[in-house]
């Protein structure tokens, strides 16, 4: 991903999804990668699904998922107010914004009641580590996404549960040393989980997970084979590349 704005210097104009995705984003803040798209290929939403995007940043998970699947309405949440404007941007030069409404708002300052049982998928790409555990970065944008401020782990999967239909699926890409604290705050409420490590290469250990899951589901955990990455070249290997391009992940159980 390449290019600036000459009108904002502090913004990039990148493309995901060999360009069917366009994405304005900070230069210096929090920039999205292979993450998001790894994630929205997770998704099994259909036409006439809800989802929500909890902790949407500039968009990048939901216009990969529209991309994919562009017969759903997407309810996007996010803190930083100037995040939030870039999500709305990015919906409208995608020609999303008819599907997606941004709210900018902290989740742990949404009503109880908001938007409950309301959703059929709910996407998230929390922040990866606990302020007890973090050497936050001097950059404020990569701070606050990568550090959990005002909600915790446990927190952002409360609000999952609260927005999501009976039977509804939530999807995670997270750390995977800190799979046992999702899985910890997924226990009791959700079931069919899917734990689907992303490997950088053959013989490495695993450093995220993607981790699926189901309100009120009571069918076991499954540990997936996942995805090799990368070749021993450094390249992408044909698996993934092919989901950098729009293909999509079986994550299902």
């Amino acid at each position: 991903m390449s290019g600036s704005t000459s009108a904002e210097p502090a913004i990039t104009d990148d493309a995901l999804l060999d360009g069917r995705v366009r994405l304005l984003q900070p230069r210096d803040g929090y920039r999205a990668a292979v993450d998001p798209v790894l994630l929205a290929a997770s998704v099994p939403a259909r036409a006439g699904h809800r989802v929500l995007d909890l902790g949407c940043g500039s968009g990048a998970v939901f216009l990969c998922l529209l991309a994919r699947s562009p017969q759903i309405a997407v309810v996007a949440v996010e803190r930083d107010p100037e995040m939030a404007r870039l999500a709305r941007e990015n919906a409208e030069r995608n020609g999303r914004l008819e599907q997606v409404a941004v709210v900018a708002a902290d989740l742990t300052a949404l009503p109880v009641s908001w938007e409950a049982t309301a959703f059929d998928q709910v996407v998230s790409n929390p922040p990866f580590l606990p302020a007890d555990r973090a050497d936050p970065s001097p950059r404020p944008g990569r701070a606050s996404a990568g550090v959990e401020a005002t909600a915790d782990l446990g927190a952002w999967i409360d609000r999952a549960h609260r927005c999501l239909k009976p039977k509804g699926r939530i999807s995670v890409i997270h750390r995977a040393d800190r799979l046992d604290d999702l899985l910890a705050a997924l226990s009791g409420r959700f079931g069919g989980t899917v734990v689907f490590p992303l490997w950088p290469k053959v013989g490495r250990e695993a450093k995220r997970v993607i981790v699926t899951a189901r309100k009120g589901v009571r069918s076991p955990l499954r540990l997936s084979a996942g995805l090799v990455l990368h070749d021993e070249a450094g390249g992408y290997t044909k698996e993934a590349g092919a989901v950098l391009r729009g293909a999509g992940l079986d994550l299902a159980e």
